[in-house]
């Protein structure tokens, strides 16, 4: 039997890149159009950031999170919805008083990280399971904080996607895989390339897979020119793939991709290496999602 690949489209991200590209997914209608052309292309996952229609910049408005699951939901789609958990983790110390939030800190309470998950339950949720620099914030992520977090979105009986940024973020998960707060099996997003955490390369990604829980279901993404060397050693390394705009703006050099063509190259590189791309309903059960 062929090994078995689910590709995950994340459309849009939390970074201020946008405006480097001539057509970003922004409003909630294009958000949700860019998932369902993802999905038509080959993506099993929509893996969804929303942003304030009118400057563009990230958001954690209930509202947006409503209508781009709404839209989604009423075209009769079957892409599975994951939806990001990342708003309300960045500190940036206070040049007065670095104790203190300055610009840009969006720290929250863990539960109130997970407001949109309580209404809209998702089919995923990310859940970042560790802290370190992301550019020139901070993104926290504490353990009592992910504790309560994870336990939660157990509760809710969504998938918990554990991104991990570092080998380390990896080593807490597994702690808390084994005092019960994940489900099995445990479904992995291994992160490679963000500015000052793990990079993206053959050597890290080996190290990464090898300190996964054997019977994880994982996978990974490069951002920018190592995107798609990234989905082709996933796959040979047995894993699942990411591509998106919230990762790479460009389909070759000087090329702006869309979302759709991101993921038709990914699929056409998955396909070269022998594996079958699967659709949505076998994604879940390989995943062991519950249907709500």
């Amino acid at each position: 039997m062929s090994q078995e690949v689910i590709v995950t489209c994340a459309v849009t991200g939390g970074h201020n890149n946008f405006q480097k590209h001539p057509d970003y997914p922004i409003t909630p209608a294009q958000i949700a159009d860019s998932c369902l052309e993802a999905r038509q292309a080959g993506a099993s996952i929509a893996h969804i950031h929303v942003r304030d229609p009118e400057t563009g910049v990230r958001s954690g408005d209930l509202a947006l999170f409503r209508e781009v699951t709404q839209r989604i939901r009423d075209s009769g789609s079957d892409v599975l919805i994951n939806l990001t958990t990342s708003e309300g983790a960045r500190f940036v110390p206070d040049d007065e008083d670095p104790k203190v939030g300055g610009t840009g800190t969006t720290l929250k309470k863990p539960l109130q990280r997970l407001v949109h998950i309580d209404e809209l339950r998702p089919d995923i949720c990310t859940l970042d399971v560790g802290t370190f620099n992301f550019g020139e914030q901070i993104f926290v992520n504490t353990p009592a904080h992910l504790r309560v977090m994870a336990e939660h979105i157990q509760n809710l009986g969504v998938k918990p996607e554990i991104e991990v940024f570092e080998p380390g973020h990896i080593m807490f998960a597994r702690s808390m895989i084994e005092q019960g707060l994940v489900d099995q099996p445990p479904m992995f997003q291994l992160c490679l390339g963000i500015p000052h955490a793990a990079p993206a390369t053959p050597e890290v990604l080996t190290l990464m897979r090898s300190l996964l829980p054997a019977n994880a279901c994982w996978g990974a993404f490069g951002i920018s020119r190592w995107e798609f060397p990234i989905v082709a050693q996933a796959v040979s390394h047995g894993g699942n793939v990411r591509v998106g705009l919230e990762d790479n703006l460009y389909l070759s050099q000087g090329e702006f991709a869309s979302n759709a063509k991101l993921v038709e190259k990914a699929v056409r590189i998955v396909r070269e290496l022998g594996a079958d791309i699967v659709e949505p309903k076998r994604a879940a059960e390989i995943l062991g999602i519950r249907s709500h």
